[in-house]
């Protein structure tokens, strides 16, 4: 038996002797979403930053949540955490100099790995996809896929980010069908035309270079059918839930502002979003011939000898490095100004 053969029949076995009805039902879950769903629509390149103790051979653990379309909005994040780390999480004005350093970096260099206080931080690439139908459309959330007990439609969300603190280990048991699809996407990579040359040339060197995976907590999002496509709508979300509000928000508020409708141009999206929201879990939302669904989102990261894959060269920022936060002294004062003499 090859060796991928021999680890999911391990998973499978820790599943027996776990006992586990939750986890049962979970992987029957996914094994009804691997044979309804057998395609893949792959989306693209998604980044966050992973750290681990510098020198050490513990695990990987994310600290920016994998959502950022480019890399330097990754490094944005992680110049964010280093800043408010300096100003609200020490005292010790050595630890705050080291901190400050490594924000003024952030400032100026787009960097992919700096060691802060004995912290490896790398800005991490993760692809992104979905499962698909014969009938094109993608894989909405499953039965055992999170959802809040009590669903809230309007102000600010409490959800914490699934992404948070996540080990990264390749070796991480995930339940038989996730082996399958892990091992499965081993020598995954670009190879249509419609991707640029160099995007593909590096996503087939990823498969020597990078050849593990690990797999992230599933996200949630909208997408709007295009014609034969599906074109995606705002981030991905932690919830099937939150992606309904997302939907909810944008058709009862957002759209409206964004593209200045009149009364009557919003009446129907308003009609269409208080049906969407009375039905509670519905995955369909359709007003005036367009066409929107709930989708279920995977990511995968590879890993190599040394860890997460980085950023590749082919990978596109639209923007630099650039000063996110007022100027900070070793005692913690803030300047919004460079000029020492500014008050």
């Amino acid at each position: 038996m090859r060796a991928w053969g021999r680890r999911i029949a391990q998973v499978q076995a820790e599943l027996v002797r776990g006992g586990d009805p939750v986890a049962w039902v979970t992987e029957a879950d996914a094994v009804e979403g691997a044979v309804r769903y057998r395609g893949l629509a792959v989306r693209g390149a998604l980044f966050g930053v992973a750290a681990r103790e510098v020198g050490g051979a513990g695990p990987w653990r994310l600290v920016v949540p994998v959502r950022a379309g480019m890399p330097q909005e990754s490094r944005d994040g992680l110049q964010s955490l280093l800043f408010f780390r300096a100003k609200d999480d020490t005292d010790d004005p050595a630890e705050r100099r080291e901190l400050i350093a490594a924000v003024r970096v952030l400032e100026r260099e787009p960097v992919d790995e700096i060691d802060v206080l004995g912290v490896r931080y790398r800005v991490v690439r993760a692809d992104e996809f979905a499962r698909s139908g014969d009938d094109g459309c993608l894989e909405p959330p499953r039965p055992t896929d999170p959802e809040p007990v009590f669903r809230v439609w309007e102000g600010r969300s409490a959800v914490p980010d699934p992404d948070v603190d996540v080990v990264l280990d390749p070796e991480r048991s995930r339940g038989p069908m996730a082996e399958a699809m892990r091992f499965g996407l081993r020598s995954f990579h670009y190879a249509a035309e419609r991707y640029p040359a160099a995007v593909r040339a590096d996503s087939e060197r990823a498969v020597g270079t990078h050849p593990d995976i690990a797999l992230l907590p599933v996200r949630f999002g909208v997408v709007e059918r295009t014609g034969e496509t599906w074109e995606p709508h705002d981030s991905l979300l932690p919830t099937p839930h939150e992606a309904r509000r997302s939907l909810y928000e944008d058709m009862i508020r957002t759209w409206p502002l964004v593209h200045r409708w009149s009364e009557r141009e919003c009446e129907p999206y308003r009609r269409a979003a208080e049906l969407f929201r009375a039905a509670g879990r519905a995955d369909v939302a359709r007003v005036r011939g367009r066409e929107f669904r709930i989708f279920r989102a995977e990511r995968m990261v590879r890993f190599g000898p040394d860890g997460p894959e980085g950023p590749r060269p082919s990978d596109v920022d639209e923007y630099g490095p650039r000063k996110l936060h007022p100027t900070m002294d070793e005692d913690g004062t803030l300047r919004q100004s460079d000029d020492p003499a500014a008050t």
